[in-house]
């Protein structure tokens, strides 16, 4: 059981600071924990930018959010067209797929406990960056939905992907796409993939469900809100070929979490579908 520990947000881990929002976060156990300043004209839906004119944004926000509100108003609205007011001292839960903004001259402060970075804005389009990718699928999904019904399912599924995001967050992870029973997301370092996979594997299996996770480190292409190339197709097949519960990675990532503490097992001898010769890869512990 880990000990007592507190942190002061006068003194964040991290500070994060763009044109319309800043945000002090710090790590508390398992915790990702940020106070947030929006600015009046500051979008959630941009990242934090301002909006340009009096139009509505283009673009919905990903992240789940969960906190309470300090000072200011905040209005939020759903891409299904439903509103709601935040005040201070009210506590809020906001799903993905919104915009937010502050309602009249006073910024807004917050205290969010999920979310904290999901909605930081995407790089530019058609920049190549060089990126760790992460693969993640239900383990038999299907048999698990007619298991189980539909209803049931949704259920357990929503749980899931709200874990899954909760880890994505606190290991500074993009999702990039959902595949219904799987996610697609990008992380600026091995490491933190790797955790972020481990957490997930946890969090699945205390539902009571198996993943599979992928893990590669290579050059990608940012196309709006996707990502491209050599790299995210051999991701795709380093998780198609992980066994139930298995975190496989390959040589590189492996090399580049090197100095961190974490446990490999060699798994040589992978012919991966459409690249040529065979790969060893290395399954998390």
């Amino acid at each position: 059981m880990a000990g007592l520990q507190k942190k002061n947000l006068d003194a964040p881990d991290e500070r994060i600071r763009l044109e319309g929002v800043q945000a002090d976060v710090v790590q508390v156990g398992d915790a990702s924990i940020s106070r947030n300043v929006f600015q009046p004209g500051a979008h959630c839906a941009l990242g934090g930018r301002r909006l340009v004119g009096n139009h509505r944004a283009d673009e919905s926000c990903p992240a789940h959010h969960t906190g309470v509100l300090v000072q200011g108003i905040l209005r939020v609205e759903m891409d299904d067209g439903s509103t709601m007011d935040v005040g201070p001292n009210e506590v809020f839960e906001i799903p993905p797929g919104h915009d937010g903004w502050v309602v009249g001259d006073e910024p807004v402060i917050g205290i969010n406990w999920s979310g904290v970075r999901t909605w930081l804005p995407e790089l530019d389009s058609g920049d190549r960056v060089l990126a760790t990718l992460l693969f993640t699928d239900i383990v038999s999904s299907t048999e698990m939905a007619v298991k189980i019904g539909d209803r049931s399912w949704r259920e357990l599924l929503g749980r899931h992907n709200r874990d899954v995001r909760d880890q994505l967050d606190r290991f500074r992870g993009r999702e990039v796409a959902t595949t219904g029973d799987g996610f697609l997301a990008v992380f600026d370092g091995a490491v933190r993939a790797i955790q972020a996979a481990v957490g997930i594997r946890h969090g699945a299996k205390a539902l009571g469900l198996e993943i599979r996770s992928g893990i590669h480190t290579g050059e990608v292409e940012i196309v709006g809100d996707d990502v491209r190339g050599v790299a995210v197709h051999e991701t795709a097949r380093i998780s198609a070929a992980a066994s139930p519960g298995d975190i496989l990675v390959s040589s590189t990532t492996r090399q580049l979490a090197s100095g961190a503490a974490l446990d490999f097992e060699e798994r040589p001898g992978h012919e991966l579908k459409g690249l040529d010769g065979a790969r060893t890869l290395y399954s998390v512990a």
